[in-house]
This record gives structure tokens, C-alpha cells and sequence, in this order.
């Protein structure tokens, strides 16, 4: 029931602004965490193995104090619980953020396009076409399907409270030291490993939400199956070839592929078959595809806790 609810209330009301500037949120929390115990812990002065295990201190203490948070807020009651969980949880935002870039594409062009999209991916903005901005914002919404609504709400269905906030400090602690660069290899080490576990389950789920909404909306079902297949394992993370390759399927899109961050070519292999030049229109047929899925998502959770009253 808790899961159920947290999915209504994000999906209604989302987090706004104003909470964030008032309360501040979750997420921003963690990252605080996470900063500094990277300042205290992640000396480069030490060795490769000392600085994996001070790495792998570092997430023992996010594990164990998101638990215990869960916890407190799991002892609070269907209602309280169900609102707190809602904060793990992005459906709305994410919705939001990447309906913004295809709104930017049609409205002010390449430029204001770049800028909305610059919010929502890590690669640089300024390499990209409108095409690329496009399929930048496609990916980030299958990935963050995965990484924001079904990963989170997994866990939450399992652990409850506690179980998501532990997702999500383990999520956040990926993205802000879980990388393959000098400071980060060895101290985020366990970061990016423990995230590819948590996120396995979700990976697939997704892919499979993205393909039953694919079904429904007459996309090209086949496609996105066939691509699920043939091309999720050949994408350079272990999880978000997946619902990037479900999603590139569906719309008949080639997503993924060499991109630039940093302004350095990261070399990755093609999601789908289909066209390049993806265009604002197709990022609204995404959106559709992912309200559909996440739609689904939602019914069987509800079907869950009717099983389970009766």
C-alpha cells in the first residue's frame, strides 16, 4: 500500500520547487553526504587499495544510515511513509524536464534546445544537433525510467521505505563518484558496482513496461522487442541498454552511440536499428511511450495490494 500511494502522490503532485527551496529534498541531502565524505575520505595521496576501502567505507555508511532514516520514516504510518517514499521517486519531474526540451526544440530552435537539455544529461550540449538533442533527451528519459521511477519503486515494494532511500543513496553515490576518471576509479568503486546490482532487476523490468506500452500505443512492439535483444548488452552500462534499447525499438530510432563528455568520445554501441534523426515530435511519442509504461507499472502495483487485501 505504501508504494501504491507514493506512486499516486508523485505521479499527482511531483516535488515542487517550493518544497525544495523550503524542506530541500532528499537527493540534495544525500549529495551533501556524499561530498563530504569525499573531501574526508578520498586522499590521493594513498594507494589504489586504500582508497577502494575507504571507498567502500564510504557506501557502508550510506547504506546503513539510509536504513536507519527508513526506518524512522517506515514507523510513521501508511500515509506519512507512503509521502516519504514519494520523494525517491521522479515520475512527474521526469516528465516535466524532458517535455521542457522538446518544448525549447519547438519553440526557440537548436539553442534553446541544448540549454533545456543540458539540465537532464552529462554529455556536452554544445556537440549536438538538434537531431542529438533529441536523442539525448529520448535516452535520458528510458534511463531514468529505470534509474528514477522503477529502480526506486522496486525497492521500495521490497524494503519499504528503508529499502528505497537506500537505492537512492547508492544511486546518487554512482553519479557523483561512481566514474572511470583518476579521482574516482579506486574510492567510487564500490559505488558503481553496488548501483549496477540494485539497478539489474529494474533494468529489465523497464525494458519489459517500455515494450507492453509499445503494445498498447500500436509503436512498433516487434521492434522494440527485437532491439531488447540484439542490442541492450552491447550498450557500455550494464542496465541502461535496456529501456534504451526498448525505447529505440518502439519509436524506430537509433539511440546511444559515440557520444561526447567532456569533451571526450566515449565509444558505445547503437540501440536499435532505425533512424538518426530523431526530432521534437518523437520526443513527445517517448513521453507517451513512458506515461503509458509507467501507467502499467502503476496498475500492477494496485493489482498487488487488491490481491493482497482479499
Amino acid at each position: 500500500m505504501i508504494l501504491l500511494l507514493a506512486l499516486l502522490v508523485e505521479a499527482v503532485f511531483g516535488y515542487p520547487d517550493r518544497l525544495v527551496r523550503t524542506l530541500g529534498h532528499p537527493v540534495i541531502t544525500i549529495g551533501a553526504v556524499i561530498s563530504a565524505l569525499d573531501r574526508g575520505l578520498n586522499d590521493a595521496r594513498l594507494g589504489f587499495g586504500a582508497r577502494r576501502a575507504r571507498g567502500v567505507l564510504t557506501v557502508v555508511i550510506l547504506v546503513l544510515g539510509a536504513a536507519i532514516l527508513g526506518l524512522v520514516v517506515d514507523e510513521l504510518g501508511t500515509v506519512l511513509a507512503a509521502v516519504g517514499a514519494s520523494t525517491l521517486l521522479a515520475q512527474r519531474s521526469l516528465h516535466d524536464h524532458v517535455a521542457r526540451v522538446a518544448t525549447a526544440l519547438e519553440t526557440g530552435g537548436l539553442e534553446a534546445g541544448r540549454e533545456a537539455v543540458s539540465h537532464i544529461v552529462g554529455r556536452d550540449p554544445q556537440s549536438l544537433d538538434e537531431a542529438g538533442v533529441a536523442r539525448a533527451a529520448i535516452e535520458s528519459l528510458a534511463e531514468n525510467f529505470s534509474d528514477g521511477v522503477v529502480a526506486p519503486a522496486f525497492w521500495i515494494g521490497l524494503g519499504g521505505v528503508a529499502g528505497g532511500a537506500v537505492y537512492k543513496a547508492v544511486n546518487t553515490a554512482d553519479s557523483m563518484i561512481g566514474h572511470r576518471s583518476e579521482k574516482y576509479l579506486a574510492f567510487g568503486w564500490a559505488a558503481a558496482r553496488l548501483d549496477d546490482v540494485l539497478n539489474l532487476p529494474a533494468s529489465r523490468l523497464s525494458a519489459l513496461l517500455i515494450w507492453l506500452s509499445a503494445l498498447v500505443l500500436r509503436e512498433d512492439a516487434r521492434g522494440a522487442w527485437r532491439a531488447i535483444w540484439r542490442d541492450a548488452r552491447r550498450h557500455r552500462s550494464p542496465n541502461a541498454g535496456w529501456p534504451e534499447a526498448a525505447m529505440a525499438g518502439a519509436l524506430g530510432l537509433a539511440l546511444a552511440g559515440p557520444r561526447s563528455y567532456g569533451g571526450v568520445m566515449v565509444e558505445d554501441g547503437f540501440m536499435g536499428d532505425g533512424r538518426r534523426d530523431a526530432t521534437a515530435a518523437d520526443i513527445r511519442r517517448a513521453l507517451r511511450v513512458f506515461l503509458v509504461a509507467d501507467g502499467i507499472g502503476i496498475a500492477f502495483v494496485a493489482t498487488l495490494v487488491v490481491i493482497a487485501i482479499a
